[in-house]
């Protein structure tokens, strides 16, 4: 972590609980797919440390969407490898990842929050699906799709006769006689 010392109560306690969060076994499936993807072994290390400087991350959006990240800073200060992470953001977005998945730089330059890295990469991968161009491997559950249904007009009438249990018809029960708790003194 960028200068920061070790947290003490609610900080720690927080830490901890993002720390928690993590699935080796799910890093492990991640690491692998984008392998696969990017047709190449990744570097052997911790997940984080892996995908620390956007490198990796720029190349995977780079193979998906071919030019969608121009430039990518191989070295520099910290700031230069923040620039990778935050293309890579942009990339996702525009891949189809929801805003509210993609993480912010310091959960993974700072590894404040390895977890949300992890979710914005799966729903990376679900993004694959929706993509008919892609022939890749995908990641994660396929999303569900539209099933609109249409109905005749009888068969809509049909179900106006049907009287639900939230009706309060269910054989005669009601909430008569029901008392729960003390009565209110004043």
């Amino acid at each position: 972590m960028a200068n920061r010392g070790p947290s003490f109560g609610l900080s720690a306690q927080v830490a901890n609980k993002l720390a928690g969060k993590r699935d080796p076994q799910l890093e492990a499936e991640i690491m692998q797919w984008i392998g696969e993807i990017m047709g190449q072994k990744l570097p052997a290390g911790p997940y984080d440390e892996v995908l620390r400087d956007g490198v990796i991350l720029c190349n995977l959006m780079n193979t998906l969407m071919p030019g969608c990240v121009q430039k990518i800073n191989t070295s520099g200060g910290q700031f230069k490898m923040m620039e990778n992470i935050n293309r890579f953001q942009d990339a996702a977005k525009k891949w189809g990842v929801p805003e509210i998945d993609v993480f912010q730089t310091v959960d993974l330059w700072e590894k404040r929050n390895i977890g949300q890295v992890t979710q914005c990469l799966m729903a990376l991968g679900r993004a694959c699906y929706s993509h008919p161009e892609y022939k890749g491997p995908c990641l994660g559950p396929k999303p569900s799709e539209e099933n609109k249904r249409t109905f005749t007009e009888e068969q809509l009438r049909a179900g106006e006769g049907i009287i639900n249990l939230q009706a309060g018809y269910n054989k005669g029960a009601n909430q008569s006689g029901q008392s729960f708790g003390n009565t209110r003194h004043m």
